[in-house]
């Protein structure tokens, strides 16, 4: 079996946006991503205000519309997705976060989640999991309708997280996939971010992530995070890879945090770095 591919690409202020589409084509994003279908950016609104390292940065949005448009993507068939949280209003977010602009320059759609015109679908495929049937077992698990045969492409920044210990591709399904009733998944997050990801698989065409680690977190996050400089890309089609280097690259042994090695045991991506083909640095 081929191995994973993860892109680990060092990025330089006057070629951003080229280094983002360097890192999406060193990862093979054509395999995972094709034309098509409609495509969801998911970006990843932390905070509403701008802090650097926690949240989707206007040069990864841009730098990703930019490849996709350039291998055959016509630009009214992607999608800026967001979601709201408790305690953020993505639409304060993506202005203050300087995405917006970027999605009206290409004239892509932007899509809210949470608005109350949005249809959410029981999902019933519950065999294989692992903790959702149990803390849903009133409601039922609620997806967005309108995620569902659509590719995604996750975006996320290169940061530690207080429930997860490093957040990234697959945390960034847990705000677009759940409505807010999510919280109560917080006692079982790393099994809920297997079960998401084994959703994922069985919802989205395609699957692809883009990390930004122009500006990397540490500290208690996804929001009080300390910024640092480090002008790096990750790209990868396999959600655990990506993570996996994600957090070998912050210092962690990567299948000692729950919800990498779980995932890598259910079969549903590498979290073993030994077996990850690294390209790039």
């Amino acid at each position: 079996m081929a191995k994973s591919v993860v892109s680990v690409i060092k990025a330089s202020p006057e070629s951003v946006l080229e280094d983002v589409g360097k890192a999406m084509k060193a990862a093979n994003v054509t395999e995972f991503i094709k034309p098509g279908n409609d495509t969801c950016l998911k970006i990843n609104i932390t905070w509403h205000l701008y802090m650097p390292g926690t949240s989707t940065t206007p040069w990864q949005l841009e730098g990703t519309i930019r490849h996709l448009i350039e291998n055959g993507h016509s630009p009214d068939s992607l999608w800026g997705v967001h979601n709201d949280t408790v305690v953020v209003d993505s639409r304060d977010g993506e202005v203050n976060n300087k995405v917006l602009p970027v999605c009206k320059k290409y004239n892509t759609k932007c899509t809210y989640l949470n608005d109350d015109d949005q249809e959410w679908l029981e999902y019933t495929k519950t065999d294989k999991m692992l903790v959702l049937p149990k803390v849903f077992e009133k409601s039922g698990i609620r997806i967005p309708k309108f995620l569902v045969g659509k590719n995604i492409i996750h975006m996320p920044t290169v940061k530690t997280h207080v429930f997860t210990t490093i957040t990234g591709a697959m945390k960034n399904a847990f705000g677009g996939l759940l409505h807010f009733d999510r919280h109560w998944t917080h006692a079982v997050i790393h099994e809920t971010l297997v079960d998401l990801l084994r959703i994922q698989k069985d919802i989205h065409p395609g699957v692809f992530a883009i990390t930004d680690g122009i500006y990397c977190g540490d500290g208690p996050g996804p929001r009080a995070i300390r910024p640092h400089v480090k002008g790096y890309f990750l790209a990868s089609g396999d959600q655990v890879a990506i993570d996996a280097i994600s957090a070998k690259m912050m210092g962690f042994d990567p299948m000692t945090i729950p919800f990498i090695r779980i995932a890598h045991e259910q079969g549903l991506g590498c979290g073993d770095v030994r077996d990850i083909d690294v390209q790039g640095e």
